[in-house]
């Protein structure tokens, strides 16, 4: 117990609370069990810990621990929380769930036993989270965690980009909301930095070499470990299919898949493919776009496949800038809007609006007489009319 303590106290002593998230403040914390999911590195266990020491300076009414600790190989979280309790202790922060085999069963145990206790708890495997949550969906609230935004990413560039907007904001009132921002920050400048290296907040802490190198090995695990948790009946061939199926899609600008062509190239079949897609899109390796945005995954062909965000094309090494700015696009919508695939641009969002993406000299032939479409251009500091910088999309969240 005392290696968990430990710990616990030099997270505490090192968290910095000058910086938050946006889901920090869009948690509801007085609920009684909390989950936080997101991608590896995306900042779920500082949440945590600026939550223990903003509320409890001290930390001796909270506690924070990480599954993958070797004191969970003998122990329970029951026995943790018995010891707990037993301390005066009521707010429970548990990090890498999905680490602790079971671990759906023994925190439905700890909301059942210990009403006392206030439980949050996250999990860096999105697929074994989802694949395990079952019940506990019905007791836990659930929260999502994106990578940073390109607002939150100036924040960690030491800028002060303002409020978030709503996409309301940004469709009717860009053209005198671009022009405040971009008056005191180099919003071209950041913004290509963002889109190489800005996702993932230890960017910070890393040369570019290595940062992109933590990348790439978050791309093997998810494919050699949290794939094989979920699928018990996967074979090796079937993983190996898998990366090629990554390397294949980054090396694409965007990647519309002929699934015929695919299947023959990849020595398998249309099933299997649409399966691979499934399981790589929930693990937020990429994503899916679909020209119906209802219909289920596992069922329909995606028009229109993006890496997740465009800090992977660079760890992939396949930087081309139309499928960065689509993926960038996307990986800004999709955290409170429906991202569709549209046939008379690039997307619909919503239902309703459709975007088009480009570059500076980008017009609106394709779209032209089309209500409620748009011209989203890189590379322009601010927009006029239905123009507008892609930048600015980025401060959504």
């Amino acid at each position: 117990m005392d290696i968990l303590y430990q710990r616990y106290k030099k997270l505490l002593s090192l968290v910095k609370t000058d910086i938050h998230r946006y889901l920090y403040y869009d948690i509801d914390w007085s609920q009684p069990l909390i989950g936080i999911k997101g991608q590896r590195g995306v900042g779920k266990t500082t949440i945590m810990l600026q939550r223990i020491r903003e509320t409890d300076p001290t930390g001796e009414k909270s506690f924070y621990a990480s599954l993958d600790n070797l004191w969970f190989a003998d122990h329970s979280l029951i026995d943790l929380a018995e010891i707990l309790i037993g301390k005066g202790v009521s707010n429970l922060y548990i990090d890498e769930v999905h680490r602790l085999p079971g671990w759906e069963r023994q925190i439905k145990n700890l909301y059942d036993s210990y009403p006392e206790l206030n439980v949050v708890f996250t999990g860096s495997s999105l697929l074994v989270i989802d694949h395990s949550i079952g019940d506990l969906s019905r007791r836990a609230s659930m929260y999502t965690l994106p990578g940073l935004s390109f607002r939150e990413f100036l924040m960690f560039e030491g800028m002060d980009p303002g409020d978030r907007l709503t996409l309301s904001d940004i469709l009717y009132s860009h053209v005198t909301i671009a022009p405040i921002i971009s008056a005191h920050i180099d919003v071209l400048s950041y913004f290509r930095k963002y889109m190489s290296v800005g996702y993932y907040p230890y960017y910070r802490n890393m040369r570019k070499e290595d940062y992109y190198s933590r990348l790439l090995q978050t791309i093997s695990t998810v494919v050699d470990t949290d794939i094989p948790a979920v699928e018990n009946k996967i074979d090796y061939e079937t993983l190996i299919k898998a990366k090629r199926l990554i390397g294949i899609i980054a090396g694409a600008q965007p990647y519309q898949p002929n699934m015929s062509t695919l299947a023959g190239l990849m020595g398998t079949n249309r099933s299997q493919l649409l399966k691979l897609f499934d399981l790589l899109d929930r693990a937020g390796i990429i994503r899916q776009i679909f020209i119906t945005i209802n219909t289920p995954k596992t069922l329909a062909k995606p028009q229109k496949i993006l890496l997740n965000n465009s800090t992977l094309m660079g760890a992939l090494n396949t930087p081309m800038i139309g499928t960065e700015r689509e993926s960038t696009f996307a990986s800004f919508l999709s955290t409170d809007h429906r991202v569709g695939f549209a046939k008379d641009g690039d997307f619909l969002i919503d239902n309703r609006y459709l975007f088009e993406i480009g570059g500076k000299g980008k017009g609106f032939a394709q779209i032209r007489d089309i209500p409620d479409s748009f011209v989203v251009a890189d590379g322009i500091e601010f927009g006029f009319d239905n123009k507008i910088p892609l930048w600015i999309f980025g401060f959504l969240y």
